[in-house]
C-alpha cells in the first residue's frame, strides 16, 4: 500500500481542491457537496470513487452503485472529498484489457455522474494533472474478482503515487503506521472473493448438468417445439410464478423441422437453397420468430436453417453448453464440451443417425445446388456431373469445360501447392477427361450396380472380395488361395483392357467420317461388353469362393455386412437411366452421394455411392418416385421422412 496523502495547509487548499463535477446536486447526497455544517477546517484531499456492479441480469445498478458511493463517502477521513466518479456495469472477472470498455451502464438511469470506467481512472492516474490523490471503493473485490488483476490495478495506482483505499478497511493517514497486517487482510479478502466466485461457478455448472440430465430445457424452446411448463419445485420461486419446462413437439412447426432435415440429407441442398424453397410456401412452412419482436424478419434465412440443422435437441436428447454466451462472445463450443442427457427425454423430430449424417455433411464448398445453368451471361450449357467428379491425384473437384464441341472435365495443376504435395510432379499441367465417357460410366453403374436386378450379387461379391482381402487372408487353404490370386489377376487384366478401350474411344471420338466413327464405336462397345461379361463371371466366382471361406462361426462372415440388405430397399430400374431428365439424375446423384474419382496415372474411374442406413427406406422411396413416377406425379416429387416416435416411459417424471 502506498503512503496516503496528508491534508495540505489551508493556504494551498485552493490549488489542490478542484471544482467539484457535481454542480447542481442536492447538498448531503452521496454524490453532492457536503452539508454546510461539514465545512472543512482544513484543505480537502481530492479522492476518486471507483464502483462496479455485475452484469445487468445479476444486480440492479440503480441500487448497488449509489449504495457503494454512500458507504465509500461515509468512510472518508475528515478533509477528504470525492471529486470524480468512475464506475462500470460489468463482470469483475474480465481481463483487464477488456475492462471499462462496455456500455451496459447506458441501459440504466443511474443517478450518479460518470467520469469514466476502470480504464479511464488508470489513464488519468498517470497524468501529472490528475484530479485526485487517492481512490476509494466500497470493498476491494469491487476492483476485480481475480486476485491477479486486483493486485495489478493496485500496483499501477501506487506506482503513479495514488493510494487505493477500501471503505471496509482502515484508512491510515499516518505515514508511519504499520502496513503488514492490513496488507495481509486485503490479500486474504481478495483470495476469498476469487474462491467464492469460482465455487459459485462450479456449483452452478453442476446444477446445469443435473438440470439437463433430468430433461429440463434451458432458454427458449427451439423451433418445432413448445414448452411443457410445470411449477417450479422451489416454493419461493414457485410463489413468484416461475416455472421449468420440457419440450413437446409443435404440431405445426415440428413437421417443418423433419422436412428441412430431409432436404439436407436426401437432396443435399445448401442452407440458402433450403431457405428459398421454404420461403415459396410460408403458409406451409411458417418461419421462426426471434427472441425479440424487432429482430423477427418474417421469412427463412440461411442462419435460421443452419440453426435447425445444427441443433441436436431434435434427436430427443437434451443438450446444453453448445455456445459460450459469456466467456467467448456467444461463439460455439467444441462438441466435446457439450452436455448431453444420458437418454432421450422428449419426443424426437429426427433420428440420431439422421442428425449425425446431416451434421457430418459440409456441402459442396461453393458449388450451387440444382441442375439449372450458371447465372453468368456467358453460360451456354450445363454439366450433368458438375460437383461429382474428383481428381484422384490432388483430391480437388474437377470443373466442366467444352473443347471442340464436346464436354470435358478438367483439373489444372495448382502451382501454389508445389512444395506441399507429393503428387505435384505426377499431376499433368492440365488433366482432361471426356464428359461423355464419365457420364456413360455413371449411367451404366447406376442402372446395373445400383438399380439393376443383379445388383445384390455384384455387391456381395465386392464385399466378399474386400472381406477376404482385408480380414481373412490366412483362412484360405493353399489351393483356394492360388485360385483367388489367379482370379484377381485376371480381373485386373480385364479391367486394364477395358480402360484401354475407353481411352482409345476418347482419342478417336469425333475424328474422321461419321459413318466410320459410328462403326468404330460399335466395335469398341462390342469388345467392351465381352470383356465386361467375362469380368463379371470371374468376379462372381471370386465372391463365391471368398464367401464360402469367410462364413465361419464366431461372427467373421456375412452376418456383419449390412450392404446387401440395404440395397434391396431400392427399386429396380424399369427405364433407361440415361433417359431421365438431368434434374432427376442430379437429384439421385445427390441422394446417393455420388463420387466419381478419376485417376489419370492408372487410367481408372472409381464410382462410389452411399446408402445411409439411417434413411435407406426414404432413399428407396425417393428413387422410386424419381425413376418410376406414379400417375399424376412428375419426376422429382418428394417423399417425407416419418418423424420418429418414442415411448412415453422415456420421459422422466416431473
Amino acid at each position: 500500500m502506498n503512503e496516503l496523502p496528508q491534508p495540505p495547509t489551508p493556504s494551498a487548499a485552493s490549488s489542490l481542491a478542484p471544482a467539484p463535477l457535481t454542480q447542481g446536486a442536492p447538498p448531503g447526497t452521496p454524490w453532492g457537496p457536503p452539508m454546510p455544517d461539514e465545512t472543512l477546517t482544513r484543505a480537502a484531499v481530492p479522492v476518486a470513487w471507483l464502483g462496479r456492479t455485475s452484469t445487468e441480469d445479476s444486480q440492479d445498478p440503480t441500487l448497488s452503485l449509489p449504495r457503494q458511493l454512500r458507504n465509500a463517502r461515509a468512510a472518508l477521513p475528515p478533509g477528504w472529498v470525492i471529486v470524480a466518479h468512475f464506475y462500470d456495469v460489468e463482470s469483475g472477472r474480465k481481463d483487464l484489457a477488456a475492462r471499462g470498455r462496455g456500455h451496459a451502464h447506458e441501459n440504466f438511469n443511474i443517478p450518479i455522474p460518470r467520469d469514466g470506467g476502470i480504464a479511464d481512472i488508470l489513464d488519468e492516474a498517470k497524468s501529472p494533472n490528475r484530479r485526485f490523490a487517492a481512490v476509494i471503493c466500497e470493498s476491494i473485490e469491487r476492483v476485480a474478482r481475480r486476485t491477479y488483476f486486483g493486485t495489478k490495478i493496485e500496483f499501477e495506482l501506487e506506482s503513479d503515487g495514488v493510494a487505493l483505499c477500501a471503505a471496509d478497511e482502515p484508512i491510515m493517514t499516518n505515514s508511519k503506521a504499520k502496513r503488514a497486517t492490513p496488507t495481509l487482510t486485503r490479500r486474504v479478502k481478495q483470495a476469498v472473493s476469487e474462491w467464492y466466485v469460482l465455487q459459485m461457478l462450479e456449483l452452478s455448472w453442476d446444477g446445469f448438468i443435473e438440470h439437463t440430465q433430468q430433461g429440463w430445457n434451458v432458454g427458449k424452446p427451439p423451433y418445432g417445439y413448445v414448452a411443457d411448463r410445470v411449477p417450479h419445485p422451489v416454493p419461493a420461486r414457485r410463489a413468484e410464478g416461475r416455472t421449468k419446462h420440457r419440450l413437446l413437439p409443435d404440431p405445426v412447426c415440428g413437421p417443418v423441422v423433419t422436412e428441412i432435415f430431409r432436404m439436407r440429407a436426401l437432396e443435399r441442398l445448401g442452407y440458402r437453397a433450403i431457405a428459398e424453397r421454404l420461403n415459396h410456401h410460408l403458409d406451409k412452412y411458417p418461419p421462426p420468430a426471434a427472441n425479440r419482436d424487432d429482430a423477427t424478419v418474417g421469412h427463412w434465412t440461411v442462419q435460421s436453417v443452419r440453426g435447425i440443422l445444427t441443433n441436436p435437441k431434435y434427436t430427443g436428447y437434451q443438450v446444453w453448453n453448445r455456445r459460450a454466451r459469456k466467456k467467448r462472445g456467444n461463439r460455439a463450443n467444441p462438441v466435446s464440451e457439450w452436455v448431453w442427457s444420458p437418454q432421450p427425454v422428449h419426443e424426437p423430430l429426427v433420428t440420431r443417425e439422421l442428425f449425425n449424417d446431416v451434421w457430418a455433411y459440409r456441402g459442396r464448398q461453393g458449388s450451387r445446388s440444382g441442375a439449372e445453368p450458371n447465372s453468368h451471361p456467358a453460360t451456354t450449357r450445363t454439366y450433368p456431373l458438375r460437383s461429382y467428379v474428383v481428381c484422384a491425384l490432388c483430391d480437388r473437384r474437377m470443373f466442366g469445360k467444352v473443347s471442340k464441341g464436346h464436354a470435358h472435365y478438367v483439373c489444372y495443376r495448382d502451382e501454389l501447392r508445389r512444395s506441399k504435395a507429393d503428387w505435384f510432379d505426377r499431376h499433368p499441367k492440365a488433366l482432361w477427361v471426356s464428359g461423355k465417357i464419365l457420364l456413360g460410366a455413371v449411367h451404366w453403374f447406376s442402372a446395373e450396380r445400383v438399380l439393376g436386378p443383379d445388383r445384390e450379387p455384384y455387391l456381395r461379391a465386392q464385399l466378399a472380395a474386400e472381406a477376404g482381402t482385408q480380414r481373412h487372408p490366412e483362412s484360405l487353404d493353399d489351393e483356394t488361395a492360388d485360385r483367388v490370386a489367379s482370379l484377381r489377376e485376371q480381373i485386373a487384366v480385364l479391367g486394364r483392357r477395358q480402360e484401354a478401350l475407353l481411352d482409345q474411344l476418347a482419342e478417336e471420338d469425333g475424328v474422321g467420317d461419321p459413318e466410320t466413327t459410328r462403326a468404330f464405336r460399335q466395335g469398341i462397345r462390342s469388345r467392351y461388353d465381352r470383356l465386361d461379361a467375362e469380368r463379371r463371371a470371374l468376379t462372381a466366382e471370386l465372391g463365391t469362393l471368398l464367401q464360402a471361406e469367410t462364413s465361419v462361426p464366431g461372427g467373421q462372415g456375412w452376418e456383419r455386412l449390412s450392404g446387401p440388405e440395404l440395397i434391396n430397399l431400392l427399386p429396380v430400374l424399369t427405364t433407361r437411366f440415361a433417359e431421365l431428365p438431368e434434374a432427376a439424375q442430379r437429384k439421385l446423384y445427390d441422394a446417393f452421394r455420388l463420387e466419381v474419382r478419376y485417376n489419370r496415372l492408372q487410367r481408372e474411374v472409381w464410382l462410389t455411392v452411399t446408402i445411409p442406413a439411417a434413411f435407406a427406406a426414404d432413399l428407396g422411396e425417393l428413387t422410386r418416385r424419381t425413376v418410376i413416377p406414379s400417375p399424376g406425379h412428375a419426376h422429382g416429387d418428394q417423399p417425407g421422412f416419418e418423424r420418429p416416435r418414442q415411448d412415453s416411459n422415456l420421459r422422466p417424471s416431473a
